[in-house]
């Protein structure tokens, strides 16, 4: 399992994932799941990766071949005139990938089952958000729906209900994630460290700050100890039933 989530602000977007595999308690590993695709000052994309893992490394590197080569650059990411298009071109190969390896029949088809997040910006259009299903259709998030989650999303959830704002800062937004993230990562063992993090500030079309937080991290660390403590101050100062 895995938990993603990609936020829509009014100040741009904010991505984070976890970094932890899992083929049963004995087969842990550790891959990233967020890929960045950038021309800058022309186009910045990422994307966010949940489900069966080989799928989601065949649906990137086929996205990545595609860009390397301008030969080879029919379908690109690269050359998609719109973030609609993007999304479109990403749930296309989620779909081919799922098809080719499926075996027969529904079993298989849910066996390299995956979801993704893709946002970013093209140059003279607005920032979007797009969560794609292994179907290959998409939605997009807008202003009653601002953020994507995938993976194992309950336990994170309702922080983010309750706390989000799209006028909220960026540090108030990587805040905001942690506290989901460390929330997951308390009740969920296939969701874990370290997590991997990405913003980008409207109309920039450039890659922003994108960083690694371990479980030595002094601010995790803090936000994770911190929002323990003032929840346990929170529920302490509740009143008692009468009895």
């Amino acid at each position: 399992m895995t938990y993603c989530v990609g936020m829509r602000l009014d100040r741009g977007l904010v991505f984070m994932s976890d970094t932890r595999t899992n083929a049963g308690v004995d087969n842990i590993s550790t891959f990233r799941k967020m890929f960045t695709f950038e021309e800058a000052g022309e186009r910045f994309i990422t994307i966010l990766t949940a489900g069966n893992l080989a799928t989601t490394q065949a649906v990137i590197s086929m996205l990545e071949e595609r860009t390397k080569a301008p030969a080879e650059r029919s379908p690109s990411i690269m050359d998609a005139p719109s973030m609609f298009q993007v999304a479109r071109l990403v749930g296309q190969t989620l779909r081919e990938v799922i098809a080719a390896n499926a075996e027969t029949g529904q079993r298989a088809d849910t066996a390299f089952n995956a979801t993704l997040i893709v946002g970013g910006q093209i140059a003279d259009s607005p920032p979007r958000l797009f969560m794609v299903y292994p179907e290959g259709n998409f939605i997009e998030a807008g202003e009653d729906t601002p953020y994507f989650q995938i993976g194992e999303t309950k336990y994170g959830r309702p922080i983010l209900v309750r706390a989000y704002e799209p006028d909220m800062s960026f540090e108030a937004a990587v805040k905001l994630l942690l506290v989901s993230f460390d929330s997951t990562i308390k009740a969920n063992l296939s969701v874990g460290l370290p997590l991997d993090l990405q913003l980008y500030e409207a109309d920039s079309c450039k890659q922003g700050l994108s960083r690694r937080i371990d479980a030595e991290d002094p601010y995790f660390q803090a936000i994770s100890t911190g929002w323990g403590s003032a929840l346990k101050r929170a529920f302490d100062s509740l009143p008692d039933i009468t009895l």
